[in-house]
């Protein structure tokens, strides 16, 4: 026998051993595939007659929020009340309700702290579902691979919702875009999505990329070319997850047109995406006067916003320092001139305890005498500090919106805002021509912008403020509401009744 027969001989042997192996895999496979869907089809058609049985006891449809911290008193909660109020206006014979994670209050409660914190009442009661397991998207839970962590955290959270509610129609209103494929393939429920935030942005990617040292990029990774890399390569397998998933919604909403230009590279569903923007109590605040300040004794800068670490109050206190010693070296009014009051909610022990490291960060720097911090305040003591304001102070790089800078707008502040997202495309921009406030983007130049602001006529800062207060009419709630309601219709229209 030649080489040639010998070495096909051998290829075949091979080829025949190969196949005796791979044979049972293929069975095995197609096997496992096939008892997977029968499951996933098992699990459907339990939960659809679950909902089923529900209807019938109900006679009515059901539309559930997604929201496990309906209770925060955030912009993304006032978004939701609104939501609910909205639709409850126009539609009387659909039920509601709020999957929430608070569960330290109670239904009532949290519908009395929506009427605290955003002067908004519902028309009628909606039903809470309380999860106990948001533990599993807290950010404190994964120090490392936050973003995907969360992420599996919230499917899990997800399936608890689902088990013990399954809606007709359900909707996503806090971010957690896993959930979606979940609700629409094993619920059989319609889903939208009002989209604060992408988890993961183009932006954040770049940050990585050129290894800046961020709150989400610390100096460890930024200063090592391997863990760049690998987080660069981290992102980019979870951007595609992320899109994956939010691309099930049959209807997504975006609060600006930053998160729009994100949501459409990762999304990619143009037909069913529209820009509407957050509600805004600006009605609320219409009846602060409006007169010149030349007169004040003390002017105070105000700032609005969760305690949350991407907001960046570090920023805050650190250039309000530099103020006040430029002041104090110029003679230009003193230390005894000047205030900052920041105005927040904690959601959790661990913005606590950030408000405990900015107290700390006052003392260290000698500005605690002149630092304020209002926790958790009610309306009637937000809308007073805002009229005693001369200044609203906004840090947050790439803010989605920004629902406290419109507020100190339509208060009649002279707004202070990030060189960045929501801010920087939507709301601070020219009206009619003129200038509605001011925009930076680090610590001296914040510190500049202050010190301009304060320097100006009097008779010029409340021009500033008049225009500001005019150009914010486009974010009222009778805005929201009927931009909402628009984009709701046609699946709102898909509701048996």
């Amino acid at each position: 026998m030649s080489g040639h027969d010998q070495l096909v001989l051998c290829l075949c042997e091979l080829t025949r051993l190969l196949w005796k192996l791979l044979l049972p895999l293929v069975f095995l496979c197609l096997l496992l595939i096939a008892v997977l869907v029968l499951l996933v089809l098992a699990v459907r058609l339990w939960l659809q007659s679950s909902r089923n049985a529900r209807r019938a006891r109900d006679s009515r449809p059901t539309v559930a929020f997604f929201h496990p911290y309906c209770n925060a008193g955030g912009g993304g909660e006032r978004v939701l009340w609104c939501a609910i109020r909205a639709l409850q206006n126009r539609y009387v014979d659909i039920n509601f309700v709020v999957y929430t994670g608070d569960l330290g209050v109670t239904g009532q409660q949290i519908l009395e702290g929506a009427r605290r914190r955003f002067n908004i009442m519902l028309p009628r009661p909606v039903q809470f579902v309380f999860l106990r397991h948001r533990l599993l998207v807290e950010p404190g839970l994964f120090p490392h691979f936050t973003l995907l962590g969360q992420s599996v955290g919230s499917i899990f959270l997800g399936w608890e919702a689902l088990t013990e509610f399954v809606p007709d129609l359900y909707i996503d209103s806090m971010g957690y875009a896993f959930t979606l494929p979940l609700f629409r393939y094993l619920g059989g429920c319609s889903v939208g999505s009002y989209v604060h935030y992408p988890t993961i942005s183009t932006d954040m990617l770049s940050v990585v990329r050129e290894r800046n040292p961020r709150f989400n990029n610390p100096d460890y990774v930024s200063n090592s070319l391997f863990l760049s890399a690998f987080k660069v390569v981290y992102y980019c397998l979870f951007a595609l997850l992320y899109g994956m998933a939010g691309s099930c919604s049959d209807l997504i909403m975006v609060n600006s047109s930053w998160t729009l230009d994100h949501i459409l590279s990762l999304w990619r569903a143009p037909n069913r995406t529209s820009v509407v923007y957050p509600p805004c109590d600006v009605s609320a605040f219409l009846d602060i006067p409006l007169e010149e300040d030349g007169d004040r004794k003390c002017h105070s800068i105000v700032s609005v916003g969760q305690f949350r670490p991407e907001k960046d109050h570090r920023l805050q206190i650190r250039a309000f320092k530099k103020v006040l010693d430029r002041r104090r070296r110029e003679g230009a009014g003193g230390r005894e001139a000047l205030k900052l009051v920041l105005i927040g909610g904690c959601r959790n022990q661990e913005d606590e305890d950030r408000v405990l490291m900015l107290r700390g960060l006052c003392q260290e720097l000698g500005v605690a005498d002149r630092v304020e911090f209002k926790l958790n305040v009610p309306f009637e003591e937000l809308k007073r500090e805002m009229g005693e304001a001369t200044i609203g102070l906004h840090t947050m790089w790439n803010e989605h919106f920004g629902i406290g800078v419109v507020e100190c707008m339509a208060a009649g502040k002279v707004i202070l805002a990030h060189k960045s997202g929501g801010p920087k495309l939507d709301i601070v921009v020219p009206f009619e021509g003129g200038q509605t406030g001011f925009l930076a983007d680090e610590e001296d130049s914040y510190t500049e912008a202050i010190d301009r602001i304060l320097a100006l006529p009097p008779a010029s800062r409340l021009q500033i403020r008049r225009n500001a207060r005019q150009s914010v009419a486009r974010f009222s709630d009778q805005e929201f509401e009927a931009c909402f309601l628009a984009a709701m219709e046609p699946l709102m229209g898909t509701l048996e009744r």
